[in-house]
């Protein structure tokens, strides 16, 4: 039976009626309307629907929600808009990094979380970031540049 769970997303308290075992990626979805993480394993092992939590990179497909508590979530929306995007998502534009744009979401936010920890990452940590966020387009070396780009 669904219940009223509040949620910390992108600085804001919001309340969804869910299952307490339904995923985070699923009420960031469905019940938020926040179609930056991307449903694409279901395991843990593509990094598309990777968030921040706490600051650090999680994968919402995995975490339930009743596990979330008081923690702080940040989407790719809570960094920036179409209109104002964060630095880090300009560098990613000013590079081309995206192709398809599917895997993108994981990349900027493992990013995000390995940049908060790390202001000045060597190409080999921005790599082990990233080590878990799959890529079939073949765009790995621009969302390295953009990385390096942001954090110079």
């Amino acid at each position: 039976m669904p219940q009223k769970i509040i949620l910390n997303i992108n600085g804001k308290e919001e309340s969804v009626a869910v299952e307490p075992d339904s995923m985070l990626l699923y009420a960031l979805r469905d019940n938020l309307g926040l179609r930056g993480p991307k449903f694409g394993c279901g395991l843990a092992q593509c990094g598309a629907c990777t968030v921040v939590m706490d600051g650090n990179a999680i994968r919402s497909c995995v975490t339930p929600v009743s596990g979330v508590g008081t923690s702080k979530v940040t989407t790719l929306e809570g960094l920036g808009s179409i209109d104002n995007p964060h630095p880090l998502q300009k560098a990613f534009i000013e590079e081309q990094a995206a192709q398809c744009g599917y895997c993108i979401n994981g990349m900027i936010m493992a990013a995000k979380s390995l940049l908060d920890q790390k202001k000045r990452p060597s190409r080999d940590d921005i790599k082990q970031a990233l080590d878990g966020n799959l890529c079939r387009c073949g765009t790995h070396m621009r969302i390295v540049r953009a990385i390096e780009s942001y954090a110079l």
